[in-house]
């Protein structure tokens, strides 16, 4: 699966699939919400829980590198080729 097709998915069935095949890479902070970075071998996941509501707000899938920027600190590219 692509991103774009994981982009199309309803919210829930996003999540339960990074649940079942995401690798675990990283979590920030930002707006008030816990943002979770997942591998998921041929892009990558965010997704945003908000511990106000108690719930994901966010999945979203995508492979620009722009987006990894907040995370480069606490991983290493090179490992995600093995």
């Amino acid at each position: 699966m692509d991103f774009y097709a994981f982009n199309c998915l309803p919210r829930e069935e996003r999540a339960e699939l990074v649940w079942e095949h995401g690798r675990y890479l990283a979590i920030r902070e930002e707006m008030g919400c816990s943002v979770a970075l997942y591998h998921m071998g041929r892009f990558f996941a965010e997704v945003w829980y908000s511990p106000e509501d108690n719930q994901i707000a966010l999945v979203h899938g995508f492979t620009s590198r722009s987006l990894l920027e907040p995370y480069l600190d606490q991983i290493d590219l090179e490992d995600l080729s093995e």
